[in-house]
């Protein structure tokens, strides 16, 4: 008889649905995002829940950037934005540091709840080249400027979450 009660329990409704709330609870954690902002366009990744792997999201034009943004953190949960800080090889802010200030502050304000970190971009294009040249794109492929910001985007996650060590 008693087995006859278990079974039914782990049948019923409450089970699975206490079971999902404690796994989602525990076990699920919020992606991470990397922003590879450009005054034209800007490159997306972002982390698996269990923030193991980055992957490329999309590469979006840099005035629908916060409406998408907006969307994007409706459906997922997203604990944390790292936004590639361009440095010199000095370790000085470049020339494109200008619009990356302004828009730190912009996300900070428009998105309180999620934790906004700036990290060094040096190289990401570049290895973004070399990564798509030897993944054996075409070399039609690697002049999309769109592919490239997006792999530099998930470039810049895997170095963060190398970073942070994860």
């Amino acid at each position: 008889m008693r087995h006859k009660v278990i079974a039914y329990f782990l049948k019923s409704k409450f089970f699975n649905d206490f079971f999902i709330a404690f796994y989602s609870y525990f076990y699920l954690m919020a992606r991470i995002m990397a922003i590879d902002y450009g005054s034209k366009r800007v490159g997306l990744a972002v982390t698996d829940p269990l923030q193991i792997i980055a992957s490329g999201l999309t590469t979006v034009h840099s005035k629908d950037l916060i409406s998408f943004l907006e969307g994007y953190l409706k459906k997922e949960s997203v604990e944390c934005i790292v936004v590639g800080e361009p440095k010199t090889l000095q370790n000085e802010a470049s020339d494109s540091a200008r619009f990356i200030d302004p828009f730190v502050t912009h996300l900070i304000r428009k998105f309180p709840d999620v934790k906004i970190v700036r990290y060094d971009e040096r190289f990401t294009s570049a290895l973004a080249h070399q990564a798509m040249l030897m993944g054996g794109l075409k070399k039609k492929d690697r002049a999309n400027k769109e592919t490239v910001d997006m792999v530099s985007a998930t470039i810049l996650l895997q170095d963060y979450l190398a970073f942070i060590g994860k």
